[in-house]
């Protein structure tokens, strides 16, 4: 599609990469920090998210930490080895962070259960519609989109988000002081892992995805990874403002089973 990329500089700096990621990154930079720095995680990093303000949040975006392997496995379903730059790299990736991810899942089910959360509620318990839509979104984008909107999308706009705010929650105490002291590692592991050493995976995915598209892309592919970005953020975001919404409540008729099965289920 255009010249080949080569990354020269540190991983973890933007010069290091073509001047369209640069600019995707300017271009993102306040739709980003308004997820990173959102009003939830300042709650959150005082200690001061209320019960079912943590709940909504729990519940409301595990679909994504529960999905996020699948998210990458329907990338990896893209990878062309050996007919495309960027594709053997990709699929090094995708395939060690799909373990990684996995291990992540239960993380998070220790955090929900340090909040007082049952697993059954966990898994089974109502979600709004506006923190569902993010882990819809994740879908979409990774089955539909090429392989560097996909991970654009998940990988280096979701991960990097992630890695902020856990960063951002865990530069104090004072959230970790909220938990019993006996449950208290295995209740932090997971913002923890993600505040350290994960920050790095969004950096990888930034490089894959430069060597996937290369130094000069049209502005018309320019314009479908920023939209994608872009996108994930305002997914992002909806969800949190929603997580700090514990007035409204959703409100579904109950659903009646028809006369018919009723019948045959009495037959049995």
């Amino acid at each position: 599609m255009s010249e080949t990329f080569a990354r020269s500089g540190e991983l973890t700096d933007i010069g290091s990469y073509p001047a369209w990621a640069r600019n995707l990154a300017a271009d993102c930079a306040a739709a980003r920090r308004a997820v990173t720095h959102h009003e939830l995680f300042q709650l959150m990093r005082q200690g001061e998210l209320q019960p079912a303000q943590c709940r909504t949040f729990l519940i409301g975006i595990w679909p994504v930490i529960e999905q996020f392997p699948q998210y990458m496995a329907l990338n990896l379903l893209k990878v062309a080895i050996g007919r495309a730059q960027g594709h053997e790299e990709a699929r090094r990736y995708l395939i060690r962070n799909i373990r990684v991810e996995q291990n992540h899942a239960d993380h998070w089910l220790a955090w929900a259960e340090g909040a007082g959360l049952a697993r059954e509620e966990l898994l089974h318990g109502e979600m709004p519609p506006e923190t569902h839509a993010l882990s819809h979104w994740c879908w979409h984008t990774c089955e539909r989109d090429s392989l560097a909107a996909g991970m654009a999308a998940t990988n280096y706009a979701i991960e990097g988000a992630t890695g902020d705010w856990s960063a951002f929650v865990c530069e104090v105490d004072r959230f970790e002081q909220t938990f019993p002291i006996d449950a208290r590692a295995r209740s932090m592991k997971w913002l923890k892992l993600h505040a350290k050493y994960d920050d790095t995976h969004p950096w990888e995915a930034l490089e894959i995805i430069c060597t996937l598209v290369g130094t000069n892309p049209n502005r018309r592919y320019f314009e479908l990874i920023r939209s994608r970005v872009i996108t994930s953020y305002g997914y992002m975001k909806m969800a949190l403002d929603k997580c700090l919404d514990t007035q409204r409540t959703i409100s579904m008729p109950p659903f009646e089973v028809p006369e018919a099965c009723t019948a045959f289920r009495e037959r049995d």
